[in-house]
């Protein structure tokens, strides 16, 4: 579904923020970018959709090159959530997830059934006649993935999309994107910080350090066979981090 080929990304003569990253995401997988702050993996997923171009490389969608396609039409078959959300607070929860399939031109009843079906979906069948900010932060980020999905996207993009949740919401959002992506068969790529994320949601795990794509694997290959110190170091924290959240949770 999605191939990056040797993409990098300059910002300024000298900084790096992607270097020569390849990478194949296969139809069907969820596939994390895990790395610290200003490791490259949001501007490398940030290409997929071209809301950053590559200085060098191609990236490659389902067989085309995403600098073949407009760029506002391409972010138009491609789902993409973000941490803030971005709800637009003067519009209504269904106008808000009905953005995309109004640019569309869909039909008034289309779209009213798409949006009952996606409320639906994300157990909130009750909220559409209301605003972003009626809702918990919980909710609305439920309505940020229900809108990503609204134009029936096979690809999705998440930068960080639970990040600002307190641990007990994170962990029910994260289990409602696996059965929506599994339910879906979409083909999901999830920007995280958040290695206990990453261990238990992605299907491969892409490890990032310093604008390098320094491993990638299942959760069980990284835990048992670390590619380097850094690689190490990030599964040892994660199983402390795992340790405190069942903890909290339990």
């Amino acid at each position: 579904m999605i191939e990056f080929a040797a993409v990098s990304k300059r910002f300024g003569a000298d900084t790096w923020a992607v270097r020569g990253v390849s990478l194949e995401i296969a139809e069907g997988e969820l596939v994390a970018v895990l790395g610290e702050s200003g490791s490259g993996k949001t501007t490398l997923v940030k290409m997929v959709n071209r809301l950053v171009d590559a200085d060098e490389g191609k990236v490659v969608v389902a067989g085309r090159d995403v600098r073949a396609t407009d760029a506002v039409q391409l972010r138009r078959t491609i789902g993409y959530v973000i941490q803030q959300v971005g709800l637009l607070p003067h519009l209504t929860i269904a106008d808000n997830i009905a953005i995309v399939p109004t640019l569309l031109g869909w039909t008034p009843a289309a779209k009213a059934a798409r949006v009952a079906e996606l409320l639906t979906l994300i157990g909130l069948p009750d909220v559409g006649a209301r605003f972003p900010d009626q809702l918990s932060g919980g909710q609305r980020q439920r309505i940020g993935l229900a809108r990503a999905l609204a134009a029936r996207p096979k690809l999705m993009l998440l930068d960080e999309p639970f990040g600002a949740l307190d641990p007990i919401t994170r962990v029910a959002l994260q289990g409602e994107l696996r059965r929506i992506h599994k339910e879906l068969a979409l083909t999901t790529v999830m920007v995280t910080h958040d290695m206990v994320e990453a261990l238990t949601l992605a299907d491969r795990i892409a490890v990032m350090y310093r604008s390098e794509l320094r491993q990638v694997g299942t959760p069980a290959e990284l835990v048992a066979n670390p590619a380097d110190d850094y690689v190490a170091k990030l599964m040892g924290m994660a199983k402390h981090q795992a340790e405190q959240l069942a903890g909290v949770t339990g």
